[in-house]
């Protein structure tokens, strides 16, 4: 066990930019950096909720990268006031503000632009950015459909501006030590992932129809999404439960999971069926406009026959595994299993039900409550994107738009799956469903102009 801990630790170092000073980066590679000590000028888009972790996480990186965040920008101008406070303690000066992303894309001081919009936002702002030359760090799942994250790789190949997707997991040390042993064959040949996402949720309740408030730009909040009247229960966080601008839980915390289940198996490819059901559960739909599944199994078969399975539970349940996992992944191989809960992880010899390798150091990244916990990692993944920047290169990413579509990409086919009713075949190839017009409708959306994602970026 000793000499694979090692080997382990010698590949990480010299492979992933384990941090100096707990940021990432390795000793070689910051000495290759291009333009390592200009200033790089972001702006935050989204200030709400995660918008205001990447505030605080950019501010974070302003001596270490000499990092400087000079615009945040929101259609809903209410938490102008306190987020310019914010951001002015931690950089010195007030930041510009702005509702109309598309000033900040105007702007030539700006470098790159952190999003943390609703999902149904992701992909044209990252692809109006990236027209405008902008390098792009986006929320996960990287986009609110398939066609949409096709059309990001190809805008970010194109302009030639970094894109990274936000699935923290990628930067946090022992989450990628785990990764590396199941790659070298610690449980053996890795047949089986299995993703959990368990956050028990009441209902959010019911309202009429009415009148936005005077701070929210609400033409502009919805953009892509289609057209219908302004509703306080599928604003602000709300438009998670519903199908126009979000997914549920199996697209908001799952993506996370999913990501490590794919880079667990190995599978920089599509499956090639899906099957999902699963209901909304002890919640009365009278009473709750939610549209989203609390309650949600889903079953991918790649086609070498591996299998993911993710499941979704969001009323009151047991965790699971040793780590007594709510967030996490189990992963099933020929010889053993092995667990992640956060970024602690423990593996097992077949029968045996003491671990025979576990992660290598203790992580303040398990929670101490892990029912309800943020996006995991500190400002690793950040402190990478700006490594990326510098270096000119997608290399440098530790998950680049292509990594991070094709894990966003399995949530939203299983919530095709789920809303037909339906197992679906897909051709990852062409992207498309095998002979099934109904299921490709789904793939996209309609757009309102000017808000819409074009064939050509």
């Amino acid at each position: 066990m000793t000499e694979r801990r090692d080997f382990i630790k010698k590949g990480l170092i010299g492979t992933a930019g384990i941090a100096i000073g707990g940021m990432g980066l390795s000793a070689k590679s910051y000495a290759s950096v291009v333009g390592a000590n200009e200033r790089i000028n972001l702006a935050v888009i989204g200030i709400r909720g995660q918008g205001f972790t990447h505030i605080r996480k950019w501010c974070a990186l302003k001596e270490n990268r000499n990092v400087f965040l000079k615009t945040i920008c929101d259609v809903d101008e209410e938490l102008f006031a306190d987020r310019e406070q914010k951001v002015e303690e931690e950089m010195g000066v007030k930041p510009v503000l702005e509702w109309d992303m598309r000033n900040v894309f105007d702007d030539k001081d700006i470098h790159a632009v952190s999003f943390a919009t609703p999902n149904h936002w992701h992909a044209l702002g990252s692809i109006w950015a990236a027209q405008a030359g902008k390098h792009v760090y986006v929320e996960k799942p990287a986009s609110h459909n398939v066609y949409e994250g096709r059309k990001m790789i190809e805008a970010a190949m194109k302009y030639n501006v970094r894109m990274q997707v936000g699935f923290q997991n990628r930067s946090i040390r022992n989450v990628i030590e785990a990764m590396e042993f199941l790659r070298f064959g610690g449980i053996g040949e890795v047949y089986m992932a299995k993703g959990l996402c368990y956050k028990p949720r009441d209902s959010f309740g019911i309202s009429p129809d009415g009148m936005p408030p005077e701070s929210l730009h609400y033409d502009m909040w919805l953009g892509p999404a289609t057209w219908r009247p302004y509703n306080e229960k599928r604003g602000h966080y709300n438009w998670h439960w519903h199908w126009n601008t979000g997914g549920g839980d199996t697209a908001n915390q799952g993506p996370h999971q999913f990501d490590i289940a794919r880079w667990g198996l190995q599978k920089n490819e599509h499956p090639v069926s899906v099957f999902s059901t699963g209901g909304l559960y002890g919640i009365d739909p009278k009473d709750c406009s939610q549209e989203t599944p609390n309650t949600q199994t889903s079953v991918f078969k790649y086609a070498d026959g591996k299998v993911l399975e993710f499941e979704t539970r969001g009323r009151y349940t047991n965790s699971e595994g040793g780590l007594d996992i709510r967030i996490g992944n189990i992963f099933y191989g020929t010889e053993g299993y092995l667990e992640v809960n956060g970024s602690s992880w423990q593996a097992f010899r077949q029968r045996e039900r003491t671990p025979f390798a576990s992660s290598s150091r203790e992580s303040s990244e398990v929670p101490t409550d892990p029912t309800f916990r943020a996006a995991p990692g500190g400002s690793e993944h950040y402190a990478n994107f700006i490594d990326a920047i510098r270096s000119g290169s997608d290399y440098d990413l530790n998950c680049d738009v292509n990594t991070g579509f094709y894990s966003s990409a399995l949530p939203l086919l299983a919530n095709i799956s789920y809303r037909l009713k339906r197992e679906l075949h897909f051709v990852g190839s062409y992207e498309k469903f095998a002979d099934d017009p109904e299921a490709d409708m789904l793939l996209s959306r309609n757009y309102r102009k000017p808000y819409y994602v074009p064939d050509e970026v």
